[in-house]
């Protein structure tokens, strides 16, 4: 596309041609100028709405992680409708969607990005782990509240075992979609003492 043409919101669209291109080509394909070829657009675009690219990156994770806090309020208003299970098992395949997961490896990779992560906000270095675990903890102790689970459950324990076992479990997406039958046997297995013990 010639530089003169404008693009409407760019920044979506550079954000969607950067998801496109991490989810195609993994963390070490996404490069300023795969972006813009994948958006369509000259390179200068991107340097108009972001300083580096490094900080395109940051906002990107940024906007990720805030898509996953609305994913987040859902969850907790299902607290107390639904099995906790079902609730769980839903939640986690969403959270662990595809960009997220690819979304991961990429901050791992880039040191700046993390840098500049963490100083935008707290536990931003693993943004998008960090508003997993939120979304999860939060979500259980309503449920605790509620008495659909048992009342000293240990929810920073259970907590961690739900995202690391899910992260898991959806991080090896060349081998395909992740079976929801074998997300909800995790939750079972990791929620059944807590739920068999409530009063």
């Amino acid at each position: 596309m010639p530089t003169g043409v404008h693009l409407r919101d760019a920044r979506q669209q550079l954000f969607d041609a950067a998801e496109r291109v991490l989810l195609r080509d993994g963390p070490n394909g996404l490069t300023s100028r795969a972006v813009t070829d994948e958006a369509g657009c000259a390179k200068g675009v991107m340097h108009r709405y972001f300083a580096d690219f490094d900080a395109f990156l940051t906002d990107l994770v940024l906007e990720r992680a805030a898509q996953l806090e609305k994913q987040a309020a859902a969850l907790r208003e299902s607290a107390g409708t639904g099995t906790v299970a079902d609730n769980l098992t839903s939640a986690l395949a969403t959270l662990f969607g595809p960009v997220p997961v690819a979304i991961i490896p990429l901050i791992t990779f880039r040191d700046e990005l993390r840098t500049r992560l963490r100083q935008t906000r707290p536990g931003g270095g693993i943004a998008i782990l960090a508003e997993a675990t939120t979304a999860i903890a939060s979500y259980l102790a309503d449920e605790r509240e509620l008495g659909r689970i048992a009342a000293d459950t240990d929810i920073d324990s259970l907590t961690l075992s739900l995202v690391g076992g899910g992260h898991l479990l959806f991080a090896d997406r060349d081998a395909g979609p992740t079976a929801t039958a074998v997300v909800s046997k995790l939750v079972s297995a990791v929620i059944a003492d807590a739920v068999q013990r409530r009063p």
